[in-house]
C-alpha cells in the first residue's frame, strides 16, 4: 500500500485523528490592541452580498473584512523590521507548512503567574526528557491561555500574558532547529514584551531568522509531548505578512481503529 494511501485509511478508521487547532473566527474574535499613535487591526466581520433574495435567489455569500493577524494566523518573516526583506506569506515554500511538532506544556505555571516566561532551562529540561527539538518543525507553547479566547478583555488581560523570555526568543531563532513557533495568546510575544529588551523579541529574533509564527491556537492539550505533524496553509497573499489560518494537527490515536479516544 502507498504511503498517501495508507495515510487516507489511518485517518478514515481513526488510526489517525485530526485535531483542529483553530480558534473560531467571529466579530467576537479577541484582536491586539496597541496604544496610540500606533495604527491597529481590525476585527472579523462579514458583509453579506445575497442569501437567497432578489440580490441572488439561489445563492448565499459574503465579503470578508479582517485584518491578516486577526484571530488564528500565521506570521510571516516579512511581518517585521528584522526580516524586512524576507519572504512574504505568499513566498512561503509549502514543504514549510507540513511539519513535525512538539508541545511544550506550561499552563499550570502560567495559571500561578499571567506573566510566566519560557526561558532557555525549561527548554533544554524538556529536551532532556523527551529528546531533541524537530529539525524544521513547529514548537507549540501551551500556557493554558485559549481557556479565556471568548472574552477580549480576559484574553488580552491588560497586557499581562505568558511569553518567552528574550534570552530564549534568540536562543530559539539562533540556536533551535525549529521552524516556528506556535502560541496559544494573540501574539507570539509575551503581554509585557514591549519592555523587553529588545522589544518583542520573538517577533525580532524568529521572523529575523526566517521563521515562522502562529496565534492563538487552541486544543494544544489533546497533543502529546512529540510525535504530531501540523499542517498549516496561509492565504498565499501576495505582499502579505501574515495570514488568518485553519490549523489541523495529525496525532496517532491511542485507541485502536473506530474506537473513540
Amino acid at each position: 500500500m502507498s504511503v498517501l494511501k495508507s495515510l487516507v485509511g489511518a485517518i478514515g478508521d481513526g488510526t489517525v485523528e485530526v485535531i483542529d487547532l483553530t480558534a473560531p473566527l467571529s466579530p467576537a474574535t479577541p484582536v491586539l490592541r496597541l496604544p496610540e499613535p500606533f495604527a491597529n487591526t481590525i476585527g472579523f466581520r462579514l458583509e453579506e452580498i445575497s442569501r437567497y433574495d432578489d440580490r441572488g435567489p439561489a445563492w448565499y455569500w459574503n465579503d470578508i473584512h479582517t485584518g491578516e493577524h486577526t484571530g488564528t494566523h500565521f506570521d510571516a518573516p516579512v511581518h517585521w523590521a528584522t526580516a524586512k526583506d524576507g519572504q512574504d506569506v505568499s513566498q512561503v515554500p509549502v514543504t514549510r507548512l507540513i511539519a513535525p511538532a512538539v508541545v511544550l506544556d506550561f499552563a499550570a505555571e502560567a495559571a500561578r503567574d499571567p506573566d510566566f516566561l519560557l526561558q532557555i532551562d525549561h527548554v533544554a529540561a524538556w529536551e532532556k526528557e523527551h529528546g531533541p527539538l524537530p529539525e524544521g518543525g513547529w514548537l507549540l507553547y501551551r500556557t493554558g491561555w485559549d481557556a479565556r479566547a471568548g472574552d477580549q478583555e480576559a484574553f488580552l488581560n491588560g497586557g499581562h500574558a505568558p511569553g518567552i523570555s528574550a534570552e530564549c526568543a534568540r536562543w530559539l531563532a539562533e540556536r533551535s532547529p525549529i521552524g516556528g513557533l506556535g502560541v496559544e495568546t494573540v501574539g507570539t510575544d509575551a503581554g509585557a514584551a514591549h519592555s523587553f529588551d529588545p522589544p518583542f523579541p520573538c517577533h525580532s529574533f524568529l521572523l529575523g531568522a526566517g521563521k515562522y509564527g502562529l496565534t492563538q491556537l487552541r486544543n494544544l492539550d489533546r497533543l502529546p509531548a512529540t510525535g504530531s505533524v501540523v499542517v498549516a496553509p496561509p492565504l498565499p497573499i501576495v505582499g502579505g505578512s501574515g495570514s488568518p489560518v485553519r490549523v489541523l494537527a495529525l496525532v496517532e490515536s491511542e485507541s485502536g481503529p473506530g474506537e473513540s479516544r
